[in-house]
């Protein structure tokens, strides 16, 4: 059962009831595999997610990211054998645009690893999502993006929600009546394993025209000794 890990933006680290959810959920520990979310830029590498990472104590034995420097046959390789695959934060439609251009969608979905998205990445993770020049694109007309769909809803992932709420109500009101729209800012996340959702922060469910700030998840705010 695949559990995969929406996630806002962290100024910092992630809080401790994060780190542990983490930690016990990623037992195998070999192979960390991170998408780019500028695959042209050699300088979009990682360093500020893996640095949560390892302040949590989940540490791998080696890490790789995927860009246009790396063909599309090592890609999928190192997809398939990873234990997580993180999709970094940062430009989403160029993201997305490799995804699909590299065709990696069905490797990360076969693939076993838990998968991570931060921003950006998690917002590619989705179902589908609304590209609009009202939420800070470059774009010129709203459209909807194809996602890796991992789980059957859409994912709005920092936007500093606490000061456009209102636009988001707007720009998102008939999207969110033919799918259900999760929302997350900063320090947060969506964890999702099978039918079981996981609340850490501030998240909010957008749902036929309706605006729901779920309860957190108090299950795993427990200390908690990762694996050596």
């Amino acid at each position: 059962m695949k559990t995969c890990y929406y996630l806002g933006w962290f100024n910092d680290f992630f809080p401790t009831y994060l780190a542990n959810a983490l930690s016990r959920d990623v037992t195998d520990r070999q192979s960390l595999v991170m998408i780019s979310s500028d695959p042209a830029s050699t300088a979009v590498n990682g360093v500020i997610e893996q640095s949560w990472l390892q302040e949590a104590g989940i540490l791998f034995n080696d890490s790789h990211v995927i860009n246009y420097e790396m063909d599309r046959t090592n890609a999928k390789h190192l997809l398939d054998a990873a234990s997580m695959i993180f999709l970094l934060g940062g430009d989403t439609i160029k993201q997305n645009q490799f995804i699909h251009e590299y065709d990696l969608i069905q490797s990360i979905q076969q693939s076993d690893a838990i998968v991570l998205g931060a921003s950006a990445g998690a917002i590619n993770m989705s179902s589908s999502w609304l590209c609009s020049p009202n939420m800070g694109y470059n774009v010129t007309t709203s459209t909807i993006f194809q996602g890796v769909a991992l789980n059957d809803f859409s994912m709005l992932s920092h936007f500093n929600l606490e000061q456009h709420m209102h636009v988001v109500k707007q720009e998102l009101a008939s999207f969110s009546e033919e799918i259900p729209i999760y929302l997350s800012n900063k320090d947060c996340a969506l964890r999702v394993q099978g039918d079981q959702f996981d609340i850490f922060g501030d998240v909010y469910l957008y749902s036929n025209r309706n605006m729901t700030k779920l309860p957190e998840t108090k299950s795993f705010a427990t200390n908690f000794s990762p694996p050596l």
